[in-house]
C-alpha cells in the first residue's frame, strides 16, 4: 500500500494569496529585520545592514559586556481630513539585532557609518589578536 499526499486546496490558492500580498496592498507597510553582512579580513570584522530610508539619527547602537546591539525604531501619523470623513494611519516599526563580539574586538575604536541606505559598523581587532605565527609539528 502506498500513502498519497493531496492537498485539499487548490493548487492556485497559494498563487492567489501571493498576488493579493504582493499587489493589492500595495500601501501596507510591514516591519522586516534587516540583512546583515559579515565580512572579516586581517584588521577588522565590517557588519553592513540594508536598512534603506532611515536617518543616521534613528539608530541606536550600544556595546554593554561585549554584546553589539543595533536598534532602531520608525513611528509616523498620518491624518487626512475631506468633507465628511476623516482617515487615520497609524505606522511604528522597529528592529533590534545583537551580535556576540570576541574578545579580540578593540572596543574603544568601534565606528558606524550610514551612507545610501547601508549601516557600516567597523569592528577593528585588537592587535593581540592580529599577531600570528606558524607552529611547527614536532
Amino acid at each position: 500500500m502506498n500513502l498519497i499526499r493531496f492537498n485539499r486546496l487548490p493548487f492556485h490558492h497559494g498563487l492567489l494569496n501571493s498576488f493579493e500580498d504582493d499587489f493589492l496592498s500595495f500601501d501596507k507597510k510591514e516591519g522586516t529585520i534587516p540583512a546583515v553582512n559579515i565580512h572579516e579580513n586581517d584588521k577588522q570584522f565590517v557588519l553592513e545592514f540594508a536598512v534603506p530610508g532611515m536617518k543616521k539619527e534613528d539608530f541606536k547602537i550600544g556595546l554593554d559586556n561585549q554584546v553589539l546591539t543595533v536598534h532602531t525604531e520608525n513611528k509616523e501619523e498620518n491624518e487626512e481630513s475631506k468633507d465628511n470623513f476623516t482617515r487615520r494611519e497609524f505606522f511604528y516599526n522597529s528592529f533590534s539585532r545583537s551580535f556576540t563580539l570576541p574578545k579580540s574586538i578593540d572596543t574603544s575604536k568601534i565606528k558606524a557609518d550610514y551612507t545610501d541606505g547601508i549601516l557600516t559598523i567597523s569592528l577593528p581587532k585588537s592587535k593581540e589578536a592580529r599577531l600570528s605565527r606558524e607552529i611547527k609539528v614536532s
